[in-house]
Formats: structure tokens, C-alpha cells, sequence
């Protein structure tokens, strides 16, 4: 363990000193698009500290009070949180650092270890003021790296700095970014004494020191941003290997998911980012990009069809062999910036198709994306996503169930597809005669049958984790529903996983849907996966494992019924989509039905079959390379060896260790030839 150098034991002298001197309370909002959304007020009473967060979107409530006292090295000996989970699970945590031993204890964990220094304990669900304290910590260390507790290590990053002027009022303040917690490093706003002033939290909120004019926020998010792609653009450059010369795939197995049959020992030739040869016999190209694939298997490029994208995304999802996402709601100013991004390469990532997002105004509407007021509103809402470019609308639960027939009209009149999650009061079957396309989400499948639920609320996930076992997927009720959507054409966008996920997960349990990754993740993300979600009581523990199981029997009957469907995530990147396709295999689907639900079936719904979806001459060069065989088993899909998006190539095991990933497996080698003339011929 590093020693403390006499430079960090007099910055935490001085800090301790300054600590205990004075009290003071700092006042912070939370804004979403349409204007206030939480608050979050921290008191400093000498070296005591507390805090009190108040957040709410959607259907969602977040409410957390904390407390801790500063100890050595500006690091907490005494932690206390409590408080409520967005779903409404319970959350209660409690730290402690006495004679050289810290103990930790809460809702989800527990644990204990002996330290020589300080180390500065994590909470599982950390507020402002915890995440204002690590800053503090790292500020007063002489190398600005400190140790952590359960685990792991954080760095400090100075990027930016900036003086803000507001009447007679300046201040200075620092972004720093601090590694070592997720995927990429968290950046954030300080002033001088190391307290947070700002932030920008993706798009979703931005929080800013009460005070303040919120006018600020923009300068402040545009310079986070710059220092956020600039560490992305990084990893792009350093780990996207194009090749100028063609590429030739030899002795491969490839996926033929048109006519859903294994063509083995192939070779394929790439040339200009699109199939040019697919031969049983061996092509010569002089100079080409060469792989040797044996033993491997060649899929189309995967897609996620339910995406929220942030630009890391596109990173987590190339290692796991998704080159195509349509991105299902988001700001707009988020998406085409991330599209400009991955279309000019800056960052990584591969196509991407854009649902314009949409609700009605209400205290639960979702603000990512626009709110209406009434019909004629949303009517013009429609015009302002169809002249951006956008493909389909997707709706949210706060919509008018009698605006959904002439809004569907006209979304489609506006060439647009329409999906999205039944308006509360709404059933999915009077959605679909309605006119939506598309339905998002697995749940609102069961919902059909329970009645007009208010789905706005909490209640579309807490009825279907206490009834959806109930329902008789073999009557003659649920057949004729799901002839219906056959027949209609209707897409299911199920996003399976999250349901199962948020059923049965419990207190201090790993999610079982993500059992068998969490530990090849950074220590933060794995503890994300441990918990309970939605606060189920005791008598209905047994409804809720009943009900996980319903969902996959929902699915089978969605196969069996020939409704088309196409894999979503919704969740986290890459991870989730593969754990979705694994669970469409344990509900009995066939793998090749399987590989088609996020391969040539979504190419089909969003008009992109032509040249993408499937292996085929002409086609473009979106391929994953996989150890193993996934028509025999649908887990090879998480050993990636290689992905193609056009003449670029990604080693998935160089993409995982750069975010911080243990790989699932090493990459195929091969060696660029960027110098040669080709030329090929068939023997």
C-alpha cells in the first residue's frame, strides 16, 4: 500500500484545520429540459458534513440523506445514507474507520478491513456531497491518487478552468475528471476550496450552485463535453485499426441468417467497407489485410434496437459486436451530436437510427425528448422530427389515448413509423388499432390483460411482478391478441432483460442477469448490479420469480405466433443486448430465430436490409468474428475475437481494457498491409 509523503500529511493538516474553523451550506438545483427537477442542500458544520437529495423524473422519486464526519487526510472515519431507490427500494448504508479498521455495512453489503492510511470509502449510492468530498481528498494528496474503499484506486485529472462573471460576483472554477469509478472518468465543476459547482449529468440533468443563473450552464456543459469526447477520441485513435488495402476473411464459418444454415470453411473478401466475395474455394489477394478465422464463426454486425446513447456507448458496444443502434430517446441536441461523431469517426461507434422522442405534459412525462400540450402541438412536434431526419416517433405513457389514432395519421403521412410505451388508461390492443407500429417493452404485453393501468406510474412494474404468472398464456385471449400484431405487422421491442432483472433482483444479491460478467467490471459498475430495484415485500417474493419466468414464456408465444421482434438493450451497453438474446434462447427459441431478432429481422423493420443485416455480396462489411459456433450455443455471442464495421476493425479485448474491462476473450491477430496494390482472384 503507497505510503503517505510529508507534503500529503501537511495538505491534510492544513485542510483538517481549515475543516473544523468554519460552517457553511451550499444549495444545489437539478434542471431537466423543461426546468426544475430536484435539489440537493449540504451543510458543513466543522468536519461534520450532510446532505440531502431530492430527485425526481418520470415515474421515478430519488431521496437520499447522508451524513459523515472528515477525518485524516480529508477522508470520512463516519458515514451514514438513508433513503429511497428511484423504484422505491429501500437504501440504508453506514461506514466506519476506527483504530486502523474500516467497516462498511448497508441494504446490499458488508464487509471490513484493516488499513495502515486512510482510504477513502465509496457508498454504493453516493450523493453530491460524497462525491464533493473524494474531489477534496484527491486534491489534498500529493500525487493526487488515492486508494479506495471496498476497492480499487481514484486519480484526479485537471482539464479545464474557467472565471465566471455574474454582476459584481466571480468565481473561478476547475473541471477535474476522477478515474477509477466507472467506465470513463466523472467530470465535474469546482471552485477553489474543492466544492462541487457544476455539472452536466449526460443530457439527462445538469446541476449547477443555487445562485447562480442557470445561463451558465451552457459555457460550463459545452467545455465538459469538449474534455469528455476528447478522452473518447483518444481511445478511438488509439484503437481503431483501418485498413486502406481490402481485407480477406479465410477458412470461416459464416452465419447465413437469410436461409438460417452454418456455411462452413469460407472465405470472404472485404473490399471498400462492402462484401465483395464470399467463395467456398480460396481467394489470393496479394496484400491484403489477411485473418486467418479457423475454428471462428462469422455473424452479421449485431443491432441494439432500444438505445439511450451517450458516446461511450459506442465503445462498449462495438467490443460486443453491435455495430447498428437505433437510438429510441434522446435530446436532440445529444443525438446528432453523437451521430456527427460516429459518422466522421471521431469516436467509435458504427450506424445510427434516431426515434424522435415525445409525451404529453405532465409532472410524469419523460423530458428527454419533446411535451405537447394538445393534439395540434404534437401534431407540429411530429413535422419538427420528420424535417431532422428522424425515422419513427416513440410516444411515452403520459400521452392522450384519444390523440394516438390522428397522431398516428399523421406520423405516418410524415413517412414515420409510431411506437412507444400504451398511454396510461390505454390498453396495447387499442394502441395497435390505433395505429402504433411498434410496442416497447415486454410489460405492456401483460398489461393488456390487467386492465387500464395508469402506466405512468410505478404500476406497470410492480402489477406485472405480482399477477403476470397469473395470466393464461395458452387461452384463447392471448392467442387472438398475438395473431393480431402477426397480422397487423405490429414489431414487439420487448427489452426483456430489464424486466427480469428488476423482478429478481434482491438485497444484497448480484442481479442473476449479470452474474456471470460483474466481475470482469470496474468495481463501481459491478456494485450497481447488487440490490434490489422495486421494494418487494416478503409474501410476494415467490409472485415475482413466477413472473421472471412468464416473461420468457411470453416470448416463446411471441415466436410461436410469428410476431415479429427485434432485440433492445435499454440497459447497459452491449452487456444488456447479449443477455437479451440469451434469454430469448432460454425461452425456447430457436438460436438462427434468435441471431435474426438483432440482425436481418431489424434491418428489415427500420428499411436497411439492402445493404446491411445479413452476409451477403454487396453488402456492407458489418461482421463479427466469434469463437465458437452461437446456433449451437447462444453464449459464444460474448466471445468476440474481432468486429468489422466496414475497412475498420476493433480488437474487442484492446476496446474492454480500455474502459476498464476484464476481456471475455483475446481478439484474432492479423497485421495491417496498408501499402500494397490488391489483386484477387478465385482458385
Amino acid at each position: 500500500m503507497r505510503k503517505k509523503t510529508l507534503a500529503t500529511l501537511i495538505a491534510a493538516t492544513v485542510l483538517a484545520a481549515a475543516n473544523s474553523a468554519y460552517a457553511k451550506s451550499i444549495e444545489y438545483i437539478f434542471y431537466d429540459k423543461e426546468g426544475i427537477a430536484g435539489s440537493e442542500v449540504i451543510h458543513q458544520d466543522g468536519t461534520k458534513v450532510s446532505g440531502e437529495l431530492k430527485l425526481g423524473w418520470n415515474n421515478r422519486r430519488l431521496n437520499l440523506k447522508e451524513s459523515f464526519t472528515i477525518g485524516e487526510a480529508a477522508m470520512p472515519e463516519q458515514l451514514s445514507i438513508e433513503g429511497i431507490s428511484p423504484f422505491g427500494a429501500p437504501v440504508s448504508e453506514e461506514f466506519s474507520l476506527e483504530n486502523g479498521v474500516a467497516r462498511w455495512k448497508g441494504s446490499d453489503e458488508h464487509g471490513s478491513a484493516k488499513t495502515s492510511e486512510a482510504q477513502f470509502y465509496i457508498p454504493k449510492n453516493s450523493t453530491l456531497a460524497v462525491q464533493t468530498q473524494l474531489v477534496k481528498a484527491l486534491i489534498a494528496d500529493a500525487d493526487q491518487n488515492i486508494d479506495l474503499l471496498p476497492q480499487g484506486k481514484a486519480r484526479l485529472h485537471k482539464l479545464d478552468k474557467l472565471t465566471l462573471q455574474q454582476g459584481e460576483k466571480k468565481k473561478t472554477v476547475h473541471l477535474y475528471g476522477v478515474s477509477g469509478l466507472g467506465f470513463t472518468p466523472d467530470l465535474a465543476w469546482y471552485d477553489d476550496n474543492g466544492d462541487l459547482f457544476a455539472s452536466d449529468e449526460g443530457g439527462w440533468f445538469a446541476i449547477l450552485r443555487k445562485g447562480w443563473d442557470k445561463s451558465h450552464l451552457e459555457e460550463l456543459k459545452t467545455r465538459q463535453v469538449a474534455a469528455a469526447d476528447q478522452y473518447l477520441q483518444g481511445i478511438a485513435k488509439k484503437h481503431t485499426h483501418t485498413s486502406t488495402q481490402p481485407i480477406l476473411i479465410s477458412n470461416v464459418n459464416l452465419v447465413d441468417v437469410e436461409s438460417g444454415k452454418l456455411q462452413r470453411k469460407h472465405h470472404v473478401l472485404i473490399k471498400d467497407g462492402k462484401i465483395a466475395k464470399i467463395s467456398k474455394k480460396p481467394i489470393k489477394a496479394n496484400g491484403a489485410t489477411t485473418i486467418d478465422a479457423r475454428n471462428h464463426t462469422l455473424i452479421p454486425g449485431l443491432w441494439d434496437m432500444h438505445a439511450h446513447l451517450s458516446p461511450t456507448d459506442g465503445v462498449l458496444n462495438m467490443a460486443a459486436g453491435i455495430v447498428n443502434v437505433r437510438d429510441i430517446g434522446n435530446t436532440h441536441e445529444s443525438i446528432m451530436r453523437i451521430e456527427g461523431m460516429f459518422e466522421s469517426e471521431q469516436i467509435i461507434g458504427g450506424d445510427l437510427f434516431r426515434a424522435g422522442f415525445m409525451d404529453r405534459e405532465s409532472e410524469n412525462a419523460m423530458r428527454m425528448g419533446k411535451t405537447a400540450d394538445s393534439l395540434e402541438e404534437a401534431k407540429d412536434i411530429v413535422e419538427w422530427y420528420a424535417d431532422r431526419g428522424y425515422q419513427q416517433i416513440k410516444t411515452y405513457s403520459s400521452m392522450e389515448p384519444e390523440w394516438i389514432a390522428p397522431l398516428a395519421k399523421h406520423i405516418h403521412e410524415n413517412g414515420m413509423r409510431l411506437s412507444g410505451h400504451i398511454p396510461a388508461f390505454m390498453t396495447a390492443e387499442e394502441a395497435v388499432d390505433a395505429g402504433f407500429d411498434e410496442i416497447q417493452h415486454i410489460n405492456m404485453l401483460f398489461l393488456n390483460f390487467m386492465g387500464k393501468i395508469d402506466t405512468r406510474k410505478r404500476l406497470r412494474f410492480t402489477e406485472i411482478g405480482e399477477h403476470a404468472h397469473e395470466l393464461d398464456l395458452d387461452s384463447k385471449e392471448v392467442a387472438t391478441f398475438l395473431d393480431k400484431l402477426a397480422k397487423k405487422g405490429t414489431v414487439v421491442d420487448a427489452t426483456t432483460t430489464v424486466f427480469s432483472s428488476m423482478l429478481l433482483r434482491q438485497p444484497g444479491k448480484v442481479d442473476p442477469e449479470f452474474a456471470d460478467i460483474t466481475d470482469h467490471l470496474p468495481v463501481n459498475i459491478q456494485r450497481a448490479f447488487v440490490g434490489a430495484e422495486l421494494d418487494v415485500k416478503p409474501e410476494h417474493r415467490d409472485d415475482y420469480d413466477l413472473s421472471a419466468e412468464a416473461l420468457l414464456a411470453m416470448m416463446l408465444k411471441l415466436h410461436e405466433h410469428k410476431v415479429t421482434m427485434v432485440a433492445g438493450s435499454d440497459g447497459i451497453p452491449g452487456f444488456t443486448l447479449l443477455r437479451e438474446l440469451e434469454l430469448y434462447a432460454k425461452a425456447g427459441i430457436p438460436n438462427i430465430d434468435v441471431l435474426r431478432t438483432a440482425t436481418l429481422v431489424p434491418a428489415q423493420v427500420m428499411g436497411a436490409d439492402e445493404y446491411t443485416g445479413s452476409i451477403a455480396v454487396g453488402k456492407n462489411a458489418d461482421l463479427v468474428l466469434l469463437e465458437g459456433n452461437p446456433l449451437e450455443d447462444i453464449t459464444a455471442l460474448r466471445r468476440t475475437a474481432l468486429v468489422l464495421e466496414g475497412q475498420n476493425m476493433y480488437r474487442p479485448d484492446e476496446l474492454y481494457t480500455a474502459l476498464g474491462i476484464k476481456p471475455f476473450h483475446p481478439s484474432v491477430p492479423f497485421e495491417l498491409n496498408n501499402t500494397t496494390t490488391v489483386a484477387t482472384k478465385s482458385e
